[in-house]
């Protein structure tokens, strides 16, 4: 079940006061098919804007190029004045991983936005963080030393050669940095007091920075403070009339969200203080909070193998995000803002999609109801699980049913995702087939999209059909060793992904003679049936269990 891949891109580019300079390039990136800018926040006093973009390594990659070949006609640094450090145009731009996405993919991305930078723009490119080529150039700060007035001098010294493009001083454009790095969360945590002090010996309590403190000698020693990845400062904010810890999490899978609210309650308690609740300044990715409500479930002693809208909001309440504005996931976690409310068929009532799946329109069809049925497969394993969990007197199962809700639920996500996928192929392949077809470069473009196309189609439902196995082996586990009352939900959860696997099978069938391509076709064949015998296998296996479990003399009330 592979995964989109997401990144997220923030380029700073050194003009935060023309705005049509800022506007040109944004829509560099607006107009990057796949790319969606998510924030320009423009700075008169730094003379800098900060740019938010996300999407698919590929479109990020183009629409980072764009945006700096576009800085780069636009920006001349010779008449650059601003508070904030710079050396270019584009003065720094990060890649980030977010989801699917690994710090690899963000690196590899990075070095080739600065190979195409350094030989197309003609602009000395310098690699960073975790994307550095040496040791002395993963800080930024060691970098950008000396800032773009020092650049003439720098580039006549051997050392400070760039790992792309000229190894000389270009006026105009100046030199970029380019690297990835971890997402860097922005949080506040709130505080029932006015007092900046206090607030602040909170932050240094927790902050990897730590407090100074003099030692018996007379001399200042620091203690380090409970979190590494972590930097703090306390503050007072007038218009909420009260007090906070400023807190950036530079690795947040090293340092959770929870745990620094967890430890800015404990601090807080120490000085007679109480945390209110906190504030997200910018995004979240979902990784992050969805963690934070696991978090939080677990303390309460309750099963994470729910649908993941309870678990966020398990984290919002948690966190107090809402207290001091409402927290509105669908525009504070990342990937939210790029996939959009749900739409298409998962986004309608089971009236409207059987009523569309019953009219003359030849999709929705038989792959989507696949799909969907393997949807109710998983929901229904999970709920066994979370059964399981909750039922006094089986609680050394609760160790596995947590692992089988959490997998439940992610395949119950994944093939109500194939549900829009499946239509959408079949789509795709009504488009190619309207393609004109008079002359012989027309002709070839069209076969060319079809190919394509009918590759797609069948490879939506060959893939419903390969995870119906683990819906399979889901609905098995949880038969054999989840609440024997529950033991027909399970059944019905095998049943449910039989149908899967034999609707997704024939729709494989029917799509595999329109492929041109052999070998892909074969290919296709192959795994259809190799899965099909397997999920069959399977399907016999989970209701001979459910048999025997029904079949029991008795079963705990």
């Amino acid at each position: 079940m592979p995964a989109m891949k997401l990144i997220e891109c923030v380029p700073n580019f050194s003009e935060g006061r023309d705005r049509a300079v800022i506007a040109a390039i944004a829509d560099e990136i607006r107009g990057t098919p796949g790319a969606l800018l998510l924030d320009v926040d423009p700075g008169a006093a730094t003379n800098r804007t900060v740019v938010t973009l996300i999407g698919p390594p590929e479109a990020v990659e183009e629409a980072a190029f764009r945006a700096m070949r576009k800085a780069a006609q636009l920006i001349d640094m010779t008449k650059h004045r601003g508070e904030h450090p710079r050396i270019g145009a584009t003065d720094v731009c990060p890649f980030v991983p977010v989801e699917g996405a690994t710090m690899e993919d963000c690196v590899e991305v990075a070095r080739r936005v600065g190979r195409r930078v350094g030989e197309e723009l003609g602009i000395p490119v310098y690699l960073y963080e975790a994307a550095a080529t040496r040791e002395d150039r993963r800080s930024l700060a060691d970098i950008r030393k000396g800032e773009y007035e020092a650049l003439p001098v720098k580039h006549q010294d051997p050392s400070f050669a760039p790992d792309f493009g000229p190894s000389a001083f270009n006026a105009r454009a100046g030199a970029t940095v380019i690297g990835a790095r971890e997402f860097l969360i922005a949080y506040n945590v709130n505080l029932n007091t006015r007092d900046k002090k206090l607030a602040n010996a909170i932050a240094q309590a927790i902050r990897e920075a730590g407090r100074t403190k003099r030692a018996p000698d007379g001399t200042r020693v620091t203690v380090p403070g409970r979190f590494t990845h972590c930097r703090a400062v306390g503050w007072y904010i007038e218009e909420f009339g009260r007090a906070q810890v400023s807190i950036n999490l530079t690795n947040y899978r090293v340092t959770p969200l929870h745990a620094v609210f967890d430890a800015c309650c404990e601090e807080a308690e120490r000085l007679g203080l109480r945390v209110t609740g906190s504030e997200l300044v910018g995004l979240i990715p979902r990784e992050a909070l969805l963690a934070a409500g696991d978090h939080f479930l677990t303390k309460q002693g309750k099963t994470s193998g729910i649908p993941e809208r309870e678990r966020l909001h398990t984290a919002v309440l948690s966190l107090g995000l809402s207290e001091l504005q409402p927290f509105d996931p669908t525009q504070k976690v990342i990937e939210y803002r790029y996939a959009g409310a749900p739409k298409g068929l998962v986004a309608r009532t089971l009236l409207d999609f059987a009523d569309e799946l019953s009219s003359d329109s030849p999709a929705p069809g038989g792959g989507s109801v696949a799909a969907l049925c393997g949807s109710l497969s998983a929901a229904l394993s999970s709920m066994v699980a979370a059964l399981t969990w909750s039922k006094a007197g089986m609680e050394a199962a609760r160790p596995a049913m947590q692992h089988h809700g959490a997998r439940g639920q992610r395949l119950k996500d994944w093939y109500l995702a194939a549900v829009d996928r499946d239509t959408e192929a079949f789509n795709a392949v009504l488009t190619a087939g309207r393609m004109p077809k008079k002359t012989p470069e027309e002709i070839a473009r069209r076969a060319a999209a079809l190919e394509v196309a009918n590759q797609g189609a069948a490879r939506v439902p060959l893939e419903v059909l390969e995870a119906t196995v683990d819906a399979l082996d889901l609905a098995g586990a949880v038969a054999a060793d989840g609440n024997p009352n529950s033991v027909s939900d399970a059944g019905v959860a095998g049943a449910c992904a039989l149908a899967a696997a034999e609707g997704a099978s024939l729709n494989v069938r029917i799509n595999l003679p329109g492929l041109t391509d052999q070998a892909v076709a074969q290919d296709f064949e192959a795994r259809r049936q190799l899965a099909l015998r397997h999920a069959r296998e399977l399907a016999v296996q989970v209701g001979s269990v459910v048999d025997g479990v029904l079949d029991a003399p008795a079963r705990t009330a």
